[in-house]
């Protein structure tokens, strides 16, 4: 194996990014697999490679672990910290979006069924046309939080309730437990919603693609993407989709 340390003992710089940039791609790769399409791979790979950086100045070859292995936790932790920074929607809007998912949540309770938005509309006592502008202006919203776990919040947060690993909440939010979860929740999607949820996050396409596909407008697409984003965040509440007991 080549040595990558100078003279002083420290690892080479230029030889780390040679010989590591595919493990931090790879890593980036990794992750943004579970993300929404929405996620940047090229903005996780360059803070990626602010992680490695950090790695081959901390690292010292005496210490016990192997380089790979060091570099790839600060290398993760970097990327996670960018997605940590990038999770945000003003408050104003994160009131919004909870009030959607107490009326989905209360109408379809009621009904047994998923429900329309002029039925949802209508518990929330607004014209159809001033729902779906609400929806609209919802555009952005995520499926989960970093804001999920702040026990600041009105009401608790029902990620806070059932997260097993809470020192490390995106990495539990990427464990087996809630990929299931989401996978049944998104199958009980009305069939519009769930051809627009698997265009996007499986199929990568954007907005305007999307429209295109489904015959609609983009600012369509984009209401009918917060109503499903309000629809599953109730059912993951509903499904408490950790092996924790309630």
């Amino acid at each position: 194996m080549t040595k990558m340390y100078n003279a002083q003992g420290k690892l080479s710089q230029s030889d780390v990014l040679t010989k590591y940039a595919p493990l931090v791609r790879r890593l980036g790769l990794q992750l943004v697999a579970k993300m929404p399409a929405s996620v940047d791979l090229d903005d996780l790979i360059q803070a990626g490679m602010i992680g490695l950086m950090d790695a081959a100045s901390r690292y010292k070859e005496d210490q016990g672990a192997q380089f790979e292995t060091y570099a790839s936790q600060r290398i993760r932790g970097a990327m996670l910290d960018e997605l940590r920074a990038n999770d945000w929607l003003p408050r104003s809007m994160r009131k919004t979006s909870r009030e959607v998912e107490s009326a989905v949540h209360k109408v379809e309770q009621s009904l047994g069924r998923s429900a329309s938005e002029t039925e949802i509309a209508e518990h929330m006592n607004m014209p159809l046309d001033e729902y779906q502008s609400m929806l609209q202006d919802l555009h952005g919203s995520q499926l989960i939080y970093y804001e999920d776990f702040d026990r600041s919040a009105d009401d608790e947060p029902f990620l806070d309730r059932y997260c097993v690993d809470r020192s490390d909440p995106l990495s539990a939010l990427l464990d087996d437990s809630l990929r299931g979860a989401l996978i049944e929740a998104i199958d009980k999607l009305p069939e519009r919603e769930k051809l627009l949820m698997s265009l996007y996050y499986e199929r990568g396409l954007n907005l305007r693609e999307i429209g295109a596909v489904m015959e609609v407008s983009e600012s369509r697409v984009c209401q009918l993407h917060s109503q499903a984003v309000a629809r599953l965040r109730t059912k993951l509440r509903e499904q408490a989709w950790t092996s924790v007991e309630a």
